[in-house]
């Protein structure tokens, strides 16, 4: 993953659940229609298995397009697949142990909800990048916001690249575009009769 000053990178998310037998062809259409950072898988199941042939059939699709596959929280099977590397979800609380087990090379990013405080402490213990979300009004979580002003001010105080997430409709976008490293999109697509298209729309949306 690297930063870029002008414009966002994307980053997407898959689905908790799909279908192995069909996703990897949608994955394919999705990451053929414009040019992304890093995918993330983020699995429901907690059957290892079921995780690992996941992560296989997400990885013949990104290692094709040389584009990085991390999975969500699980650094144990980041390592034991070869996957690229972890999103963490408790903060700056696993990043240490992470960078540790995963080496200097993987990606480690954490996922630090509003909190500046977590954040700052993520990047110091070694996070490539730190994500703050939800950006919109989500059901999910204790209905706190990650503000513009957040990424505004990270952008400016702190070198770690930023990544928004969480509920991005087209306002929310438009406000932290000018200051996040990195969008990440997942149901925000996925939910689209056509993701593909969805994604190709919010690529050119953000110039």
């Amino acid at each position: 993953m690297t930063d870029t000053p002008d414009q966002p990178q994307l980053y997407l998310i898959c689905p908790p659940e799909f279908e192995l037998s069909r996703f990897p062809d949608l994955l394919g259409r999705v990451l053929d229609g414009v040019e992304l950072a890093c995918v993330r898988l983020r699995p429901a199941t907690r059957d290892e298995d079921r995780i690992a042939r996941m992560a296989d059939a997400c990885r013949a699709v990104t290692d094709a397009r040389d584009i990085a596959l991390v999975i969500a929280d699980h650094a144990i099977l980041a390592e034991r697949l070869g996957l690229d590397g972890v999103h963490l979800t408790d903060g700056a609380r696993s990043v240490r142990a992470a960078r540790k087990r995963l080496g200097e090379d993987a990606i480690v990013g954490a996922h630090c909800g509003q909190s500046r405080h977590d954040g700052m402490n993520a990047g110091e213990l070694g996070a490539d990048y730190v994500s703050f979300g939800p950006v919109g009004e989500s059901a999910l979580g204790d209905g706190r916001r990650a503000e513009p002003e957040l990424f505004q001010w990270w952008s400016e105080m702190i070198e770690v690249p930023v990544v928004a997430e969480g509920a991005l409709d087209e306002v929310g976008l438009g406000a932290v575009a000018p200051y996040a490293d990195f969008v990440a999109l997942g149901e925000e697509i996925w939910s689209a009769e056509d993701p593909a298209a969805a994604l190709r729309e919010i690529a050119r949306s953000l110039g």
